[in-house]
């Protein structure tokens, strides 16, 4: 009985933080879903491009049930070529959670899988769901940030209105003091 909660929920959260992943594309010009916008070149197309190859392979390798695309090679997901339609990576990332469900309902949470990239590689579904949701979220996390420094748009969904809400006067006066105490707290600062 609790297996099946767990599973449930976990699943349930993987694909509400999913939809929030894509929900950071909306209205966004090419070249700002694709620009570097850290020193490292995290970008919002490369994200997602990046959570298909974890998913196709956590739920496909992993398990046996190998995802039926070539994948690029861990690293160089992390970013788009110009020769790589946004449509095509989006595409791609519902493909694998199209895979990943399939694994996630054929499969028990206790079924056995091998990570042989881990120190501990012999895993459960469980350890699997509950990675690439720790991941999912973590890059949701990075995603919030990057689309806040493109155009001010915060939250996991266009419904989530709150903190637009406020204007961007409220954010401006609260920005200063968050740096005001900031530079108070550091006498380096004074």
């Amino acid at each position: 009985m609790i297996d099946d909660f767990a599973k449930q929920y976990l699943h349930s959260d993987l694909r509400e933080v999913r939809e929030t992943m894509l929900w950071k594309l909306d209205g966004l010009a090419e070249y700002d879903a694709r620009r570097p916008l850290t020193s490292t070149g995290t970008n919002l197309l490369g994200l997602i491009k990046h959570l298909s190859n974890t998913e196709a392979r956590y739920f496909g390798e992993v398990f046996g049930r190998p995802f039926p695309e070539r994948l690029p090679w861990w690293g160089a997901d992390k970013w788009a070529t110009e020769h790589e339609s946004r449509t095509e990576i989006v595409d791609r990332y519902r493909r694998a959670w199209a895979h990943s469900d399939a694994t996630i309902t054929a499969l028990d949470i206790d079924a056995p899988g091998h990570v042989p990239w881990w120190p501990r590689p012999d895993v459960k579904l469980f350890n699997v769901m509950v990675h690439v949701l720790t991941e999912t979220n973590r890059h949701a996390g990075h995603a919030d940030i990057l689309r806040e420094q493109l155009d001010g748009v915060v939250g996991t969904d266009a419904g989530n209105t709150a903190l637009r809400e406020k204007g961007t006067a409220f954010w401006a006066n609260h920005r200063a003091k968050v740096e005001k105490a900031a530079k108070a707290a550091d006498p380096a600062q004074a």
